[in-house]
């Protein structure tokens, strides 16, 4: 065989490897729990590879203020659509400081960060899953779920929350939280109900800036969501409440109180543009069919 024929195979069998990788949600042998009798369906509106020039807002809301949503970032951490981009292939939210101090609300803003919403709702059965690397800054890297404002119930699911460097000004609690998967369940309080949340994580192998990693979640049923980490199962949550409420994927990079950043500005000033943005290479949802 010539090397050009070669060529040519070796081309047509890496791409048959990238079909029937995004053909299937990321599971290692004998982790994947559908029913023997069902198989996976993609469902597109929330499902991304980011091979476009710009955010397809078709599928996702980049500006804070829109459809009905108007959470702008906590202070003093801004969200600014402008953040957010695709970028070599992946959905890119970059991190930084204002030029100037910003006063919204009564509130001030230093940083800024960016969210990403998406345009249709997710539901109860399906499986969520990206392949994110975390910004290394002291701000945030999430993968997320919230139903809209019900009195009786709005319900969060974190399927994924870390943030990209700790400092000593860190909350003692907090020190390890840049090589964490970490996962909520929270019934957020409303006029009606009071708080309710329930938390699972384990360690990952390295910072969560130093690679990327497979984030996923079975919303298996409402009284049960199954947490995987690059294809493994690792553990499970039980609502305390049912969680049964349509929900929208959000992947927010914002600031905490508990994990401040430091008056010089911290990783998010003097960190190169790498450093500074959580990028996404695909977000993809499946559904189980018979």
């Amino acid at each position: 065989m010539n090397h050009h024929i070669l060529s040519f195979f070796t081309v047509i069998y890496s791409l048959s490897l990238a079909i029937v990788s995004n053909a299937q949600p990321t599971f290692l042998p004998g982790e994947d729990p559908k029913p023997a009798d069902s198989k996976w369906v993609k469902v597109k509106p929330l499902s991304d590879e980011f091979e476009g020039k710009k955010v397809n807002t078709k599928k996702w809301q980049i500006e804070p203020k829109a459809n009905g949503w108007g959470w702008i970032g906590r202070p003093p951490g801004l969200f600014r659509a402008e953040n957010v981009q695709i970028q070599n292939g992946k959905l890119a939210v970059t991190v930084g400081v204002l030029d100037s101090t910003v006063t919204l609300n009564d509130k001030e803003f230093i940083y800024q960060g960016g969210i990403v919403r998406s345009i249709a709702p997710a539901q109860v059965g399906w499986y969520y899953e990206c392949k994110m690397k975390a910004n290394a800054t002291e701000m945030s890297s999430t993968f997320w779920l919230m139903s809209r404002y019900d009195c009786e119930k709005k319900l969060e699911l974190d399927i994924q929350e870390c943030v990209g460097h700790t400092t000593e000004l860190s909350d003692e609690w907090a020190r390890e939280w840049d090589q964490i998967y970490h996962s909520n369940a929270i019934h957020r309080p409303t006029e009606c109900v009071e708080r309710l949340q329930l938390q699972k994580s384990i360690k990952t192998d390295v910072k969560n800036h130093e690679r990327y990693f497979v984030y996923a979640a079975w919303w298996k049923s409402p009284e049960e969501i199954q947490f995987f980490l690059d294809g493994k199962y690792v553990y499970s949550i039980h609502p305390e409440v049912a969680w049964d409420m349509p929900a929208f994927l959000h992947m927010a990079i914002e600031t905490y109180s508990w994990n401040p950043v430091p008056e010089d500005g911290g990783m998010v000033k003097r960190g190169n543009w790498e450093q500074r943005t959580t990028q996404y290479e695909w977000i993809r949802t499946w559904k189980l069919k018979e």
